[in-house]
């Protein structure tokens, strides 16, 4: 356990994508991670990248394919998403914040009312109760008055609402350029270091 350590869950929104490429930047920045999945997650990850992922015998490979070889030995810390026992459900065990990403509306609407229904919604709560950072990156439209009033009250609970809407200022030239943006403006609330995205001011990026 250190203060430096991050808390990313996977709920069962789509984009899935950006979970994976977050968690590949955490790594390559030496964060260590405390990671969980929901089931839904897991079933979001096979449709859409066929990562197929065993939820009571997890691997980091099965998660990352061959890029799972940038993690260091106790790199990623897996939890499983019925565990309680895990550090991260309590306010004792510090981190410098967590991420759900993607974070799925019924998980919001978890945490938005305090259910804690599993280890993913108790590491929220903990979080919001200990005023540490806590991201959550929905990926949903269009929205109905209920999932925006959870935004809201998650938002004045102290969460960051840091929806997956890529720009296009920075010209994507691919899916992946879209993806990276978005991860981008997520470690810019963590303080990771990185370039993923061109920033509006600086200097055009190039043309075609």
């Amino acid at each position: 356990m250190s203060a430096s350590d991050l808390v990313l869950a996977f709920t069962g929104a789509s984009g899935s994508p950006y979970g994976i490429r977050l968690l590949e930047v955490l790594l390559s920045a030496r964060r260590t991670v405390h990671l969980s999945i929901s089931p839904a997650a897991a079933e979001v990850l096979a449709y859409e990248l066929d990562r197929h992922v065993h939820l009571d015998r997890f691997t980091l490979a099965d998660l990352l394919g061959e890029t799972a070889s940038v993690a260091m030995p106790g790199q990623v810390q897996y939890h499983y998403y019925r565990d309680f026992r895990a550090g991260i459900a309590s306010g004792s065990f510090l981190t410098a914040g967590m991420v759900i990403c993607p974070c799925s509306t019924g998980t919001i609407g978890a945490i938005a009312n305090g259910t804690s229904q599993n280890l993913i919604h108790r590491a929220a709560d903990v979080h919001l109760k200990e005023r540490r950072k806590l991201i959550l990156v929905p990926r949903e439209t269009p929205l109905h008055l209920i999932q925006l009033r959870n935004l809201v009250a998650c938002a004045e609970a102290g969460a960051i609402v840091l929806p997956a809407m890529p720009a296009f200022y920075t010209r994507p030239k691919s899916l992946q350029d879209a993806v990276d943006f978005v991860v981008g403006r997520i470690c810019d609330q963590l303080g990771i270091d990185h370039r993923l995205l061109h920033r509006w001011g600086s200097a055009e990026p190039p043309a075609d």
